[in-house]
């Protein structure tokens, strides 16, 4: 170490003593020897046989406690009912089912990461080793060599040695599978064809359903359209419903009306009696991914989806004449009352009569049907 005795007077620079301000000390640091690994302590399970093959056993029972949890999960899952409740207060209770899957499911994890954390520490090998760094990118020698320490390393963690454990290990973690599995089911119901006519492919239109202006939910009079007109609509019975079936009714009814003259007009000849005097009403929910339309072209007859741009041409039964949606919009039948209103002959149909589900498609629907085939002067493609 090395001191001055009179700050104020500056000594000769050299290469250490350059730019040290005067009075300072400076200091002569060594780099710091390298301690090396500390001794290796040898664990018990090293030592003692025994007690190796009881650590062996542990880790062996909570793997095996994981598939317990699991088929638990199950057994809850159909045992326990959806409304029982579980009670903290006056004020405060929650779902009995919710609370025990989650409790299953939670626990079983806590078995397989237990159960390995105290593999790593009690069975597979502690032995430290430095090696110097190396480039990041690796010779086929070293390739080679890395997978002569993955065989090593394997072979260090005792797998060869204790079946058990990696046979245990396997049966919990595949267990883990039947929670998965079971939960499945509260995706949905099956899509099954009788599923399908009882939800999506049901609406609340029937025979004598008025339709309404879908703000004031005024009647509509056929005698008030215009040619050209196009009106937004809902069946007059949306008006009863409330909350979340409010909203699910209302995504699948939605109409609108359109009035055109009726000798420009092509329709199939089962589409015959579903307008009257021109006016027509189809779904107002695109076919392609559910965007509620009303670009309306009065000279083409074109309903554009802003969207994606799906066409469709309702003066030709509503098919596709551009875009992406792969289906006519479905059409509703309708007619007039003795006051002459417009009301709904019956739901969305097909024209063999079974019900049409509205909105997008999907795998499960047939969407091949070619109206075109159908339409008077168009003939077979």
């Amino acid at each position: 170490m090395t001191s001055h005795d009179n700050p104020g007077q500056l000594e000769p620079s050299n290469g250490r003593d350059a730019g040290r301000i005067p009075g300072t000390t400076v200091v002569d640091t060594k780099p710091i020897a390298d301690p090396g690994i500390e001794e290796h302590v040898e664990r018990w399970t090293d030592v003692d046989e025994g007690a190796a093959r009881r650590s062996a056993r542990n880790i062996s029972a909570l793997f095996l406690l994981a598939p317990v949890f699991a088929i638990a999960y199950v057994v809850i899952y159909f045992a326990v009912p959806r409304e029982m409740t579980i009670r903290v207060s006056e004020t405060s209770q929650f779902s009995a089912q919710t609370t025990l899957l989650g409790a299953c499911l939670g626990l079983a994890l806590l078995c397989i990461g237990v159960g390995a954390v105290q593999w790593a520490r009690q069975i597979m090998t502690d032995h430290e080793e430095a090696e110097e760094r190396h480039p990041a990118a690796s010779s086929d020698a070293d390739r080679e060599a890395i997978m002569i320490e993955v065989d090593k390393g394997i072979t260090q963690s005792g797998v060869s040695r204790r079946q058990m454990i990696l046979r245990s290990l396997g049966i919990g973690v595949g267990a883990l599978g039947l929670p998965a599995i079971i939960s499945l089911a509260d995706l949905g119901p099956w899509p099954t064809r009788p599923e399908i006519d009882r939800t999506i492919a049901t609406t609340i239109w029937s025979e004598g359903v008025r339709l309404v202006n879908d703000v004031t939910y005024t009647p509509i009079r056929a005698a008030d359209l215009q040619i050209g007109q196009l009106v937004n609509a809902q069946p007059a019975n949306l008006e009863e419903l409330h909350g979340t079936e409010f909203l699910q009714q209302k995504a699948k009814a939605a109409i609108i009306i359109v009035r055109m003259n009726p000798n420009q007009i092509v329709i199939p000849e089962t589409r015959r009696d579903w307008h009257v005097n021109g006016i027509l009403c189809y779904s107002k929910i695109c076919t392609h991914v559910g965007c509620p339309i009303s670009l309306w072209e009065q000279q083409t007859h074109h309903l554009l989806c802003p969207c994606h741009q799906s066409t469709f041409d309702l003066g030709r039964a509503g098919i596709v004449v551009f875009g992406p949606a792969s289906r006519a919009l479905p059409q509703l039948p309708i007619t007039v009352d003795g006051e002459g209103y417009l009301i709904a002959r019956s739901g969305f149909v097909d024209d063999e009569g079974h019900n049409l589900p509205t909105g997008p498609s999907y795998f499960e629907r047939d969407s091949t049907h070619d109206l075109t085939r159908s339409l008077p002067g168009e003939g077979e493609n």
